[in-house]
Order: structure tokens, then C-alpha cells, then sequence
């Protein structure tokens, strides 16, 4: 694994770099090891991909998820390029990609929202930019074949936010079966994988940035959506102020509004379920999230296991 001293060598060796650099360690990444680095020439983010995740428990993961990240990198980055950065190099033998830096101007959304600078808007745009992603996907069957992977997406996404829950809740192990089949089975568009806040870069009056590209598959599109919108759950039932919890529940409804209104894909009717049941993982699961506290993971229990299976639901009922 690159360290401190030997990422610069590295990239002078790949060709990226022709002087010195100063180097940053980007801290909070669980599936990669992830630096900053500039010079006068270039300003440059590189990752490399971990053999295991960084969680409570151990979760491996195929390194080979680095060349399909930089394969969507620059898929995505050739029909939006606003909305992703520009890849610079791609190492499939030690497991690195290489991206353009975006402007220091733009945060991540996740502590945006956390600070309580919320703004449904973002969510709109957000909406937009999957629904053409999607349409994209379902239009280009040549490009759907190229992200046909089923390993890294049963690693990174099936076996942590469903498989595990499924197992803490035989009550709803049926259904999560059914929900599992779906996101597996029915593979018409490209997903994303990890569309969730912390892989969203904001700044005032440009559009987002999306990141992290590493779970990418060509699957069913409720799982970006439902990804996005659990996220939204867990932070509205943290927040105690009623003027957030309203606008981070703006904010899901302009989402959906902007995707629905975009996409040549139908929502899917369950869309609430996939939504609780990631949310009900980020207390239950794998993957936790952090800025929970034990009463508040409780209250995302009861929400979310209310919530499954009920037929007069929908996905605002999640937002109380």
C-alpha cells in the first residue's frame, strides 16, 4: 500500500508527476486509501482501493473495483462532465486511480447537511443528474455490458445493507429475499452504487460533483434511489430542529420530483422498503453510520421496520 513518501515516487514513475509535491492524507475513507497532491503543475486525488473495509467487522472486498471506478469515471465524465472529475490514470496492477481535484470552493454535502445547510435545491439537481445517468444506461446496451458486475456489488452493497439485515430479522426475511432478487436480477440501467451525501461535493451556484464510482454495476435503478433517500432518513431523524428535519425532508421529495420528471424509467413501487431497509442497515448492518446516538438508533428501528411491507406506505412516511 502507497504511504506519505511513496505516492509521489509512485506518480513520477507513472508519468503524472515530473517534480515534487506536497502531500495530504484524506482521513474518513473505508474502502480506500486516499490522498491530495500538488505542485505547481497539477492538483491531483488518488485512491487505492483496500483488500478489506475499514468496519467492525471484517469486510473484503475484490481490489479490482479500481479499474471499473476508472472505466465509469470516464464514461460518466464524457456525458456530464460538470458532475464527475477527470481521470488522470488508472494502475490495475496496484489497484490506483488517479483524478482531477475539484476547486477547494466545493464541501461534502454529508457535512453540509450534518451542519445544517440544507438546501432542498441540491436535491433537485441531484434528481436530474441521475435520471439522465439512467436514461443513459438504459439506451446503450453496449455500456450496460461493460459494467455487468455481480462480485464487487454483492461485496460492497447486497451482503452488507440487505444480507445481514435479512439474517438480525427473519420476520422480514422473505421479503428481503424478494428485495434482494430485485436489485440483482434486473439488471436494466447503470447504478451507481454509492450515491449517498458523502460522495457529493456542493458549492454555492455550480452544480454537484459526484465521487466514487467503486460499486458501479448495471443493476436496478432503485438502488440509487433508495441509497440517497435512506441517507436523507438517518439525518432527518438526527436532527432535533424542526426547520431541518423539514427541509432535509424537502429535500427527498425534490429528488424524487426531479428524477421522476427526467427518468424514462418508472419508480419502483417498493422504493419505500429499499429505503427503510438501508436505513434500518446503517443501525443494523455493516456499515453504521455515526452521528446516531443509541435513542435515535432506536427511533430508526422503529420507523423503519414500521414502514416495511406496509402496503399504505410511501417513502415521505419515513420522514417524521
Amino acid at each position: 500500500m502507497l504511504n506519505e513518501q511513496s505516492v509521489v515516487p509512485y506518480l513520477r514513475h507513472r508519468g503524472i508527476l515530473n517534480n515534487d509535491a506536497t502531500v495530504e492524507i484524506f482521513g474518513g475513507g473505508v474502502s480506500s486509501r486516499v490522498f491530495g497532491i500538488q505542485n505547481h503543475d497539477v492538483d491531483l486525488v488518488l485512491k487505492q482501493a483496500l483488500p478489506e473495509l475499514k468496519s467492525a467487522i471484517t469486510w473484503p472486498a475484490d481490489r479490482r473495483r479500481a479499474t471499473t471506478e476508472a472505466r465509469a469515471i470516464k464514461t460518466f465524465q464524457a456525458i456530464t462532465p460538470k458532475n464527475v472529475p477527470r481521470l488522470m490514470d488508472v494502475d490495475p496492477e496496484e489497484f490506483t486511480v488517479t483524478m482531477t481535484r475539484m476547486p477547494r470552493e466545493f464541501l461534502v454535502w454529508k457535512s453540509e447537511l450534518l451542519a445544517g445547510n440544507i438546501q432542498p435545491e441540491i436535491g433537485r439537481e441531484l434528481g436530474r443528474i441521475l435520471a439522465f445517468w439512467h436514461n443513459f444506461g438504459v439506451e446503450n446496451e453496449a455500456i450496460r455490458a461493460r459494467f455487468l458486475e455481480e462480485k464487487v456489488f454483492e461485496q460492497l452493497r447486497v451482503w452488507p445493507f440487505y444480507r445481514v439485515v435479512q439474517e438480525q430479522n427473519p420476520l422480514f426475511s422473505k421479503m428481503i429475499s424478494m428485495m434482494i432478487d430485485e436489485i440483482t436480477q434486473e439488471k436494466t440501467t447503470l447504478v451507481h452504487g454509492d450515491f449517498s451525501p458523502k460522495n457529493i461535493l456542493v458549492a454555492s451556484g455550480q452544480e454537484p460533483i459526484i465521487l466514487d464510482f467503486e460499486a458501479i454495476n448495471t443493476g436496478n435503478p432503485v438502488f440509487d434511489l433508495a441509497f440517497l433517500l435512506a441517507h436523507l432518513v438517518c439525518k432527518e431523524i438526527r436532527s432535533d430542529v424542526p426547520g431541518e428535519k423539514e427541509l432535509l425532508r424537502q429535500t427527498a421529495i425534490e429528488f424524487l420530483a426531479s428524477y421522476k420528471q427526467g427518468s424514462i424509467l418508472e419508480i419502483a413501487p417498493n422504493l419505500k422498503d429499499h429505503v427503510a431497509l438501508i436505513a434500518l442497515s446503517r443501525v443494523d448492518g455493516v456499515s453504521l453510520v455515526k452521528y446516531l446516538d443509541g435513542a435515535k438508533q432506536e427511533k430508526v428501528r422503529s420507523i423503519t421496520k414500521e414502514i416495511l411491507g406496509s402496503p399504505g406506505a410511501d417513502v415521505t412516511d419515513l420522514f417524521i
